[in-house]
């Protein structure tokens, strides 16, 4: 995986979590993911395509995710609260929003509506082909992780290479 697609995610969580929760965020070393599971047990999931595709997933110990919640939406919540779920996913979308802004060379990239699973030892399936990248976070509400699956899109190959040619002057 380009080490460029990286960064914005990095840039991102520390912006959204400071901006919006006015949470500090310290972001340990990256590292490549080698299991399929989530590494914690609530995780907003967010798809790309375009230019760049894969996903990416915020996962919490629910302990963190609670605390998050509860600075984010300003009310303590549960996890089995139904807007639980709309607030994980909400986080979720504005750290890969953000960070699909960032990325160089204005790659034209969307990003699908954040599901949210919530149970031990979940897994996301991601393509075998893609490396997954697991970004450790600390924040004073716990740990979290950013788990980065993208590619970059390789460019279709041009219509006109393919065409036979003809011979006009017949």
């Amino acid at each position: 995986m380009d080490p460029a697609f990286i960064t914005p995610f990095i840039a991102s969580v520390q912006n959204v979590f400071s901006t919006m929760l006015q949470l500090p965020v310290t972001v340990k070393d990256p590292v490549v993911k080698t299991t399929p599971s989530t590494t914690y047990d609530v995780s907003g999931i967010i798809g790309m395509s375009g230019d760049v595709v894969g996903s990416v997933v915020l996962s919490f110990p629910k302990q963190t995710a609670q605390r998050l919640v509860a600075l984010f939406t300003g009310t303590d919540m549960k996890v089995e609260d139904p807007d639980f779920p709309d607030a994980i996913g909400e986080l979720t979308n504005m750290v890969s929003g953000n960070a699909k802004g960032m990325f160089a060379g204005k790659k034209k990239v969307q990003i699908s509506c954040p599901s949210v699973v919530v149970g031990e030892n979940h897994q996301v399936s991601r393509p075998k082909d893609v490396p997954c990248i697991v970004i450790p976070c600390v924040t004073d509400c716990g740990e979290l992780v950013l788990e980065v699956a993208i590619q970059e899109r390789p460019a279709p190959a041009a219509a006109a290479s393919a065409a036979p040619a003809t011979d006009a002057t017949a």
